[in-house]
């Protein structure tokens, strides 16, 4: 596995699906200033990494979770590598929004899932596992039975890995940041100044403070 997060870090780096700006820190939706952003949208559009993650994808489920039988998509990230993935395994799709629909059947899971369903949930990025667990409720809530997450990348922060223990779902991810770290100094893509600061962010990154 760990050569397979080096080979997923490098390709997210390469085509800037993920950025490292120590220097310059993104501001995120949540308000967390931090020092790296990530939009795993932006592998749809190169094939090679696409197909890659489409098929590590559905072997960590072929091998993890062979009793699936359906594959949900975390709207909007994950929705098409989702679809992608269940087209490779042969098994039906579905995608869970944010919120429901305000209007017509008010739908928050988006497809036909059948009660009692063995679902695996794809996700594009884990931060602090919020909105990740939020879709496994809407999932539960519907009747069905939610066997494992697998996601792109995750952040590895300690809140989340809390949050998925106690809501016993198995999260597995084909990178991660310690991954990311280690191949942005393979390639000299960060200095050793800024090495020190996304270590430092990593631990609270709630109240990280790029300007003390």
């Amino acid at each position: 596995m760990k050569a397979l997060e080096k080979l997923i870090a490098d390709k997210l780096l390469q085509i800037k699906a993920i950025k490292l700006q120590p220097a310059n820190p993104f501001t995120w939706a949540s308000g967390w200033k931090s020092p790296i952003y990530c939009d795993n949208r932006k592998t749809l559009s190169y094939p090679v990494i696409r197909n890659i993650i489409k098929v590590e994808l559905a072997r960590i489920i072929c091998e993890k979770y062979p009793e699936t039988t359906a594959i949900a998509g975390v709207a909007t990230g994950a929705i098409a590598q989702g679809a992608l993935v269940a087209d490779l395994l042969g098994l039906p799709f579905v995608y869970i929004r944010s919120a429901p629909k305000d209007h017509g059947l008010e739908n928050l899971i988006e497809g036909e899932l059948k009660p009692d369903a063995k679902v695996v949930i794809i996700e594009d990025l884990v931060s602090t596992g919020g909105s990740s667990l939020k879709a496994v409720r809407a999932v539960r809530n519907f009747g069905c039975d939610v066997v494992g997450m697998v996601a792109i990348f995750t952040h590895g922060f300690a809140v989340a890995e809390k949050s998925f223990k106690e809501a016993k779902v198995p999260l597995t991810t084909l990178s991660n940041y310690n991954a990311v770290i280690e191949a942005a100094v393979h390639t000299n893509y960060v200095t050793e100044d800024d090495i020190a600061i996304l270590q430092e962010w990593r631990k609270d990154p709630e109240n990280w403070d790029p300007y003390k």
